[in-house]
């Protein structure tokens, strides 16, 4: 085997070690969160060019399962793993997008917008879920027994679980909070096959209630407190990298809900800069919901003390939580970043949202945050205008077009839908129609909102 990784407490004085086929979550000794660890002397042999000739060859290959975002950097995500157990669906490779028009309203041309919802199930939590579901797949092969695999979730985290079990013929099982998911997310996994339970409580509570079980049984958990997942999920920073032909952006804003994206974001370019393939960090933001907003809080007194909250109900569902697992790790990665955390209130990441829209894109709540987030610290001055900037966009519109929908009805409580564009009815009146659209195009012309027409 040329290359290895295995299982280290995060604590660097403790620092027990795991394999990576071992069922466990946290540190036996004293109960920290773990990391995959790998042979950097070993990834060290390669040379940086021979690496980034090596990754510009196999991505969106067809040779397997090398195409894929997260396996053609196979040596630095889990190189034991064998070809014939990695359960993967073509993950990652997703667009970057020149944010060209938005960049351009807002005074910010190097404006970039990674749409990571361009992914198999329709949001990055792909890239975890293929590694983690690979792993389970090869100790099951082994004789492991693990009857299932089980997560809690507000919604995208359930989708990748479904899907990666369903194709690898593993029975998953998902807890959702009651009523607090879109319709669209929770028809991903019902539609995979999972066995899904919906619970009388919030997120904190379906993950105390997956972390029991999965301690009590041989259930394996999949959610982002299981470092194998934020193995894939690094890839989205070394992708970035990739597609600005292996240069760094200055400033990337991911939202933040449990918080392993942002410290799988950091870890990825890490790697890199360990191993040479860049010459330095960018910054990173993490953008919350005023909602949900912990990390935020603790940002304010220097992440000297961290107090859970109890999360609001927030139009960005996927991050409505109050006790992030991966807190501790964010820190770690923020401290070494030039990190910020800053927050977003449900108007303004509702309006961020359908703003960008009207450029072109089809932005999910999560998304809106970010872009909020943005316009917020390019107004302030702490992003400068001639900064290259990456927005995470973390899963598809699409997956929230109930919620546009209202947005654009005027039907959210507590929202006044800024740019809000409703149909506008009409009789079947040629006339009518012509003297309607005279009018909106009028509006628009002289940069005028659209405005409904009696």
């Amino acid at each position: 085997m040329k290359h290895r990784a295995w299982f280290q407490c995060i604590d660097p004085e403790c620092g027990e070690t795991y394999d990576i086929f071992e069922v466990v979550y946290r540190c036996r000794k004293c109960t920290e969160l773990l990391e995959v660890v790998h042979d950097e002397a070993r990834l060290k042999r390669t040379s940086p060019d021979s690496w980034k000739t090596l990754f510009d060859g196999r991505i969106r290959s067809t040779q397997w399962p090398y195409g894929s975002g997260v396996w053609c950097r196979k040596e630095m995500v889990l190189p034991q793993l064998s070809d014939e157990n990695i359960v993967s669906m073509y993950e990652g490779g997703s667009n970057l997008f020149w944010a060209e028009r938005f960049g351009r309203e807002i005074g910010l041309p190097d404006l970039w917008v990674k749409q990571c919802g361009n992914s198999h199930t329709g949001s990055f939590k792909d890239l975890g879920m293929s590694v983690l579901v690979s792993v389970v797949k090869q100790m099951r092969s082994q004789g492991v027994d693990i009857p299932a695999v089980a997560c809690a979730s507000t919604g995208d985290t359930s989708a990748a679980l479904a899907a990666y079990c369903a194709a690898a013929e593993i029975p998953s099982i998902v807890l959702l909070p009651r009523n607090k998911v879109s319709v669209a997310q929770l028809v991903q996994p019902i539609s995979n096959g999972a066995h899904v339970l919906s619970l009388d409580t919030d997120f904190d509570g379906c993950m105390a209630t997956v972390q029991e079980l999965t301690q009590r049984e041989n259930v394996y958990l999949a959610n982002s407190m299981n470092s194998l997942r934020i193995e894939g999920q690094k890839t989205v920073g070394m992708e970035i990298v990739q597609q600005f032909d292996w240069q760094v952006p200055d400033t990337i804003i991911i939202p933040g809900g449990n918080l392993g994206n942002v410290s799988a974001l950091g870890k990825g370019f890490l790697m890199m800069e360990t191993l040479g393939i860049i010459d330095r960090r960018p910054r990173i933001v993490v953008a919350q919901a005023e909602h949900a907003n912990p990390l935020y809080l603790a940002s304010k007194n220097g992440f000297r003390e961290f107090r859970p909250v109890q999360a609001q109900t927030t139009l960005a569902s996927a991050i409505q939580i109050g006790n992030p697992v991966s807190y501790k790790k964010a820190v770690r990665i923020l401290q070494a970043f030039d990190g910020i955390v800053e927050q977003a209130s449900e108007q303004e990441l509702a309006d961020a949202s359908a703003r960008a829209d009207r450029t072109g894109m089809f932005n999910c709540p999560h998304t809106g945050v970010a872009l909020a987030v943005l316009l917020k610290l390019l107004a302030r001055g702490t992003i400068a205008r001639q900064e290259r900037v990456v927005v995470i966009s973390t899963a598809h519109g699409l997956k929230f077009a109930d919620q546009k929908a209202r947005y654009h009805q005027q039907a959210i409580e507590g929202i006044t839908g800024t740019y809000a564009n409703a149909p506008i009815e009409l009789p079947n009146d040629i006339e009518r129609v012509r003297e309607t659209l005279r009018r909106l195009i009028e509006q628009e012309q002289e940069g005028s909102p659209k405005a409904a027409v009696p």
